[in-house]
Order: structure tokens, then sequence, then C-alpha cells
């Protein structure tokens, strides 16, 4: 396989002259980049996109850090990403972690290691701190608020949505409100804070009325089973809509109202309400901030959807 070498020697001009017509240096005349070209291609050269990139100090190559590929919060976020990474010309690595924090550490560790030019972090286990650590490597941002750490972050008005979902609940005179939760709220805060939110506007919440470790549509189906054997149920809040979907194969929505999260295809084709924190826009806005050179923050509003 012929290499730059074989180039230099066959055109006549220098490695130097070669390498800068492979990274389209401008300061090179059209007659040896012409010939240099020609050269190449009757040699079927494949340049190096190893050493390329590593002359041009970036590789237009980010990774996503995402817990789990099978699912639809993950979906949604990557989806926004990549729209806006290909519009830019950028090459996207996915990396499941399952929230394990050896998994998290060793992609952070590649990372330093110059393996990508950047790092999005749509959801962790580790701490924030320790992602600072390595900002001095490389620009990372989280998808979701990292409150006084200077880390780059896309946050969704979460707190705001649970705050007017319930208060409007409230107000419409329902009290037995059910709920599904994924995480523990030792280690979600969109769990603890849907649980403190409901507390406060609603009051004391009973166990019987959370089912936890809910993420999928299996899981709904699971969680309906359950909520079917509660008396005086008014509604369901879940933490997904394919969950809520899971609910409605066991509970019918003339019975007890049900409500989703995020607006995906599974709340439309059933007509349940949900809220829509697009989070689509959050994966797009994530990727722009990726590429500044400043530490910012940006919030990304929410939608009730009400199909009730």
């Amino acid at each position: 396989m012929a290499n730059i070498r074989d180039i230099a020697k066959l055109s006549g001009y220098s490695v130097a002259t070669v390498s800068r017509v492979l990274n389209d240096h401008p300061y090179v005349s059209e007659e040896k980049r012409t010939k240099i070209l020609k050269i190449m291609h009757e040699l079927d050269y494949i340049p190096n996109a190893k050493a390329r990139e590593l002359s041009r100090g970036r590789s237009k190559h980010i990774a996503v850090m995402i817990p789990y590929a099978d699912h639809p919060y993950s979906d949604k976020i990557v989806s926004g990403i990549l729209k806006a990474a290909f519009n830019d010309g950028y090459k996207v690595t996915l990396l499941p972690t399952n929230y394990d924090p050896t998994v998290e550490k060793h992609y952070l560790n590649e990372l330093a290691a110059k393996a990508w030019d950047g790092m999005i972090i749509t959801s962790k286990k580790v701490s924030f701190e320790v992602i600072m650590s390595y900002l001095k490597y490389a620009p990372i941002v989280c998808c979701e608020d990292t409150g006084n750490f200077p880390i780059s972050c896309v946050s969704i008005k979460r707190e705001e949505s649970y705050i007017d979902l319930f208060t409007k609940l409230k107000k419409q005179g329902y009290q037995n409100i059910g709920l599904t939760v994924g995480r523990t709220e030792k280690v979600s805060a969109s769990t603890a804070l849907v649980l403190q939110t409901y507390s406060t506007i609603i009051g004391c919440l009973d166990e019987s009325l959370i089912v936890r470790n809910c993420r999928s549509y299996e899981d709904g189906i699971q969680a309906g089973s359950h909520f079917a054997t509660l008396s005086d149920l008014d509604v369901i809040v879940t933490n997904g809509d394919d969950v809520a979907a899971g609910i409605l194969q066991t509970i019918s929505q003339d019975q007890i109202m049900v409500i989703g999260e995020e607006n995906l295809l599974s709340s439309r084709l059933l007509h349940f309400s949900t809220i829509d924190h697009h989070i689509d826009q959050c994966g797009e806005a994530a990727f722009h901030l990726l590429l500044e050179e400043k530490i910012s923050t940006k919030t990304i509003p929410y939608t009730f959807i009400d199909r009730n």
C-alpha cells in the first residue's frame, strides 16, 4: 500500500508539500495540487484519518454518554444531538453506561486521552466534582442543571412542569394520584423532585401509590396491574409515555386519567396527556454549547399537552 513518502517521491515534491495537499492547506499552487492528487488517485491512496486528525489538532468526533441504549429518553435526546452534529459535519460515538460509575470514569479517561474532541453527558452517576476534573482535557456539556459547578449545561424545567401539573390536578379536585418513577430518589434528582413536589402540593404520599423502577412499556403493564387493585384512584402520573402506554393495557382512561411524559408516538396513538420537556431540543442545544469556548448554560421550556 502506498504511503505519503511514495507520493512525494513520484511527484517530485517534498513530504511537507504532499501533507499540505492532504490537509487542504491553502498555500499550495494549483499545479502542485493537481499533480499530487492525480498520483494519489492512480495509486488508490487513502489518507490515514488518525494522522490527519492529529495534524489538525481535532477530529470533529464527539462522544455522548447515555445511561441506556434502549430507552425512549436516550433515543430522543440522541436524535437532537445527531441532527445538530450531522449539520456541522461531526461524528458521534454513543457510550452506554447502565449508570455504572466505573464505566463512566473509564469513558472520561478516554476523553482525557484525546479519543474525542468533547463529550455530552446526558445522565450520569459520577459527581460533578469528578466531571470538573476532566474539563482541562476537553469540553464537557451535561444535560442537567449543574448548579454552582462551572460546567456547561442544558437543563429542562422539570420542577416547574411538576409544580404546574400537580397544582392543576389539585384545582380540578383530584386527590388520589398514583406515581411511577424510575431510579430511587437517593440517586435520581428527577425522582426526588417529583416526590417532593407531590408532597408539597397534594400532601403526604402513601407508598402504595408509588410504583418504582418503571422504565419501559413492560414495566408499565406491571404497574397497571398494581394500580388496578387500588380503589378511588383518580389519576396516574407517569415518568414516561411508554410506561403510561403499558398501564393503559390494564386500566381504561374512562376509569382513571393517565398522564405521560415526553410526547412520544405512544401518547399520540393512545391519545393521553403528556408533558413534553423537548429533550430533542435539549440534545441540539448541548451540541452547540460543546463548540463554545466558554462555560454556558441554557434552559429548555416545557409544554403540557392536554388530550383529555
